[in-house]
């Protein structure tokens, strides 16, 4: 399993995350939305996206490849634009284990996971714990920025 997460403007955006058939991810609809300064609204996002897990969709072809589905509810037209002042996070679950991963920006484009800022967390924790941890980790950010 694995969940997205990015705070932008002082907005925390939860996308579902659907996995293709080609076997990557893609970030879809519904996105939960949450000002990073409320605690229980970011907990809540993140508890919705986690219920929801990983829909199984068909692969997209090349021409019909949708948009970053957060950029509507950012109002940017580009993903360049919403990388800008962007921090992300990614949650991987395995076999019941867990890891918050805060990206880092690469030099051209994009994030990869910074490996100073991975989170692993204890086997067997409960999810509300997991969601817990998460909202904790992006105010932590927040509040440094």
């Amino acid at each position: 399993m694995l969940w997205n997460l990015y705070l932008r403007g002082g907005v925390v955006y939860v996308p579902t995350v659907a996995e293709t058939e080609a076997g990557f991810f893609l970030d879809i609809e519904p996105v939960e939305l949450a000002p990073v300064t409320d605690t229980e609204a970011v907990r809540r996002a993140v508890k919705y996206a986690f219920d929801r897990g990983n829909p199984k969709i068909p692969t997209p072809i090349r021409a019909t490849f949708p948009k970053p589905v957060v950029l509507k509810y950012a109002k940017l037209k580009s993903w360049s634009a919403f990388e800008r002042g962007c921090t992300n996070w990614t949650i991987v679950e395995t076999n019941g284990s867990y890891q918050i991963k805060q990206g880092r920006k690469l030099a051209d484009r994009g994030w990869e996971d910074d490996p100073a800022q991975i989170e692993i967390l204890p086997s067997g924790i409960r999810v509300d714990e997991v969601v817990s941890r998460v909202a904790a980790s992006v105010q932590s950010a927040a509040s440094k920025k």
